[in-house]
């Protein structure tokens, strides 16, 4: 695929698997670890079992989960790459700076098996925020260079179809959500919001339905993490945080931030981590809506 050509992609209907090519750049592969606690469908059921009637993923390269090391996993993924008409999944952020040097898969440069891996992919899906925004590698100074997916392709030139799904690290549901609803449409992307996000998971604030939102409306604030009442004013970056965290919740269904006592860090959203930085200080010039 050149420079600024899109590909045609095939329809579903008729396709047996998806080779999936998995590529980890600067990431501390806690968005890999947070994919494999899926509770339902399991990671066994989306790598085995049909996600859509008569179609199925086949994970070709994954650094961290494969029994292959070295040279042969190496030329697993050149094979992969060269044979091209997959699904590249891309985990972390990509340095640009000194040519990609500040980071290598084998004895390239990220950002050389990005490109490469990019210009044959169907579809990609930039999974967690650093692979979307930059996120904590692009945090200042960057010496690094570190960009998300958007911005590397637009660098490059390419027009890939683009599915971004952050959080740090994003909830299996997101991942496993977003691949089916790829699968269904052809690796058409679903309906996204203005930052690559899917509008299923990423449409609604954490403000508009969280749990302590009676507090906010009542002009209760909690003065420290773990009070009771809102936690606005100890850091919470809930409203201006969009994910459905609060329907979802982490661990199995078992808890998330908020109702832990912690405010909402904002991870999912691409000014993390340093636009919202220190975490539990109160954001200023925001938009909120009025206390009732």
């Amino acid at each position: 695929m050149g420079a600024g050509i899109r590909k045609e992609v095939p329809a579903v209907v008729g396709v047996a698997e998806y080779a999936v090519v998995w590529l980890q750049g600067a990431t501390c592969t806690g968005c890999s670890i947070s994919i494999l606690n899926s509770v339902s469908p399991t990671v066994k059921n989306l790598l085995v079992d049909e996600i859509v009637p008569g179609v199925h993923l086949s994970l070709r390269y994954h650094a961290t989960l494969m029994a292959a090391a070295g040279e042969v996993a190496i030329a697993a993924l050149e094979k992969e790459i060269a044979k091209g008409g997959y699904l590249l999944v891309v985990e972390g952020a990509v340095p640009t700076e000194a040519d990609g040097g500040y980071g290598h898969i084998g004895e390239k440069t990220i950002l050389q098996v990005v490109e490469e891996a990019s210009r044959s992919a169907l579809a990609i899906i930039a999974l967690g925020t650093c692979a979307c925004y930059g996120g904590i590698p692009a945090a200042k100074p960057n010496l690094s260079g570190s960009l998300g997916m958007k911005a590397v392709l637009e660098r490059l030139g390419l027009e890939v179809p683009l599915v971004n799904v952050p959080g740090c690290p994003p909830h299996p549901d997101w991942f496993v959500g977003t691949v089916g609803a790829l699968l269904l449409g052809g690796l058409k992307p679903p309906p996204l919001d203005d930052l690559g996000r899917p509008l299923a998971f990423y449409g609604s604030l954490i403000h508009e339905n969280c749990p302590r939102r009676a507090y906010f409306d009542e002009g209760k604030f909690a003065k420290k993490p773990g009070d009771p009442g809102c936690l606005y004013y100890v850091g919470c970056k809930g409203p201006i945080t969009y994910s459905d965290c609060f329907k979802r919740q982490w661990n199995g269904g078992t808890n998330w931030c908020i109702a832990s006592g912690s405010p909402c860090q904002g991870c999912t959203q691409p000014e993390f981590p340093d636009g919202f930085g220190p975490f539990y200080q109160r954001v200023v010039d925001t938009d909120v809506p009025e206390i009732a």
